[in-house]
């Protein structure tokens, strides 16, 4: 699963490190330059706005499950056993049938998110690659899969400058302030989880 890594220190301004070679070298953080351009918040806010109604639907059919759930807790040892036997059947399908909507809207939300990331790749990488040339680095590594970066000094972290040279060169204005996705929620809808447990 994609993850959107954003903390600030990732966004630190970029620097000069060179190796005992003289390589400049750097690191970036690609899919959080990504979904932190302009563009990338415009294409991920629409994302998050056409989910809303799924988002809607799933709490309340999480409601449903809760409201089920405590009328089992509280009237099952008043009910004979046909009756209880039903609300338990009841209740164990509601509960499989938003687990599965839950699962479906999140693999789906995944699917278009990764389109965006896709689709703006491209653009970015060559905002990167001009970025690079003109600054004079010999290595630009991604660290937002690599799993052999351990550690890196905060001045090779371009990802804040590769975002400023896209917003300039796209020209794609900054969405309204409170528009902007929050980092917690860029990797699924922001509903709850639906519980599994079960009495």
């Amino acid at each position: 699963m994609l993850t959107l890594l954003a903390s600030a220190s990732l966004f630190a301004q970029a620097g000069t490190v060179a190796t005992g070679s003289g390589t400049k070298i750097g690191v970036v953080d690609i899919q959080t330059a990504i979904l932190a351009t302009n563009e990338g918040q415009r294409e991920f806010n629409n994302l998050t706005t056409k989910f809303q109604p799924m988002q809607t639907e799933l709490q309340t059919m999480s409601k449903d499950v809760d409201a089920l759930q405590k009328q089992l807790d509280t009237q099952g040892n008043t009910l004979n056993d046909e009756a209880r036997e039903n609300l338990a059947k009841q209740l164990d399908q509601k509960k499989k049938n938003l687990q599965r909507k839950y699962e479906d809207a999140q693999n789906d939300f995944e699917t278009q998110k990764n389109e965006i990331l896709k689709n703006l790749f491209n653009k970015v990488y060559t905002t990167l690659d001009k970025y690079a040339k003109d600054n004079g680095y010999g290595v630009i590594m991604d660290v937002s899969t690599s799993q052999t970066v351990l550690w890196a000094a905060q001045p090779t972290n371009i990802t804040k400058a590769i975002v400023d040279a896209y917003n300039v060169a796209s020209g794609v204005p900054a969405p309204p302030a409170a528009a902007a996705p929050k980092p917690a929620s860029a990797t699924a809808p922001s509903t709850t989880r639906p519980s599994t447990t079960s009495h």
